[in-house]
């Protein structure tokens, strides 16, 4: 399929939107759920797998649908056309806070590997795949970079991360690790792989789990501060975890409630 080239514009700082500008005849695809705005002269059609595999027959679309299903993905993925005779805006809002970055494959060597939630949306003829590390370690221990998506085309694609972003560019040879969660995107030429802490009690108390991932060079690295899944265990963490009342309420009152039964007893009143 061909690529559309599409201009856009992101909007916002910690609750980022990308703005996509649509010629006559032009399309974005974005994730199921992910449209904030379009003007009225775009039309929405949802297809089953992604935009890319919708002319392949229905073994394309079965195949497509499941890389992203693999994914953790919706099976669809909605196109946004423009049918009007002049320029129409479609806009895609982020899931959480963090930035939006704009990703042109055509200067990354065509090919992006991401984690597999950051897709958020990408000029028509973009592919959307999977990416499964070869490594048996990877396989084992690598968590959330054990499955990642993969972005195939020669045309702008827009990924999501958590918190604040940093592009690192690894010369050859040059290593770096990094928490798999913090790990949003690399080119293909990067090595990916995992490695374990070193140190049990660094392991047990340290607070950054038993792996880290390895990422060797040369190519492109996007790391974010935020992970969602960092972000999820601390919401729940801070969560009331009963029916009524804050956990600090919680564990007053059952601490007054266990005080007067445990008094009782101590006092001998049978009453």
């Amino acid at each position: 399929m061909a690529m559309d080239v599409v201009d856009y514009e992101i909007k916002g700082s910690e609750m980022q939107f990308v703005e996509v500008e649509l010629d006559p005849g032009e399309a974005a695809i974005g994730e199921a759920g992910s449209m904030m705005f379009m003007d009225a002269g775009i039309s929405m059609d949802t297809v089953f797998g992604d935009g890319a595999a919708q002319q392949g027959g229905f073994f394309g679309k079965l195949l497509g649908a499941g890389k992203r299903l693999i994914t953790g993905e919706s099976l669809f993925t909605t196109i946004y056309t423009n049918q009007a005779s002049g320029k129409q805006r479609v806009a895609f809002a982020a899931p959480y806070a963090g930035k939006i970055l704009p990703m042109d494959l055509r200067q990354l060597g065509g090919t992006l590997i991401c984690q597999k939630d950051a897709f958020l949306c990408a000029a028509r003829g973009v592919s959307l795949g999977i990416a499964i590390q070869q490594k048996l370690s990877t396989g084992f221990f690598g968590g959330e970079g054990f499955i990642m998506q993969k972005l195939d085309g020669d045309g702008l694609a827009f990924v999501h991360a958590g918190g604040t972003v940093v592009r690192r560019t690894l010369q050859p040879g040059q290593t770096l690790l990094v928490d798999t969660g913090c790990v949003v995107a690399y080119t293909p030429s990067v090595d990916f792989e995992i490695q374990y802490v070193g140190k049990i009690k660094t392991a047990l108390f340290g607070g950054e789990g038993l792996f880290l991932a390895k990422l060797s060079g040369p190519g492109e690295v996007w790391l974010q501060s935020l992970p969602f899944s960092r972000l999820a265990s601390r919401i729940f963490a801070a969560a009331p975890q009963t029916g009524g009342g804050s956990r600090e309420q919680g564990g007053l009152l059952g601490g007054l409630a266990a005080g007067g039964i445990l008094g009782g007893v101590l006092s001998g009143d049978d009453d």
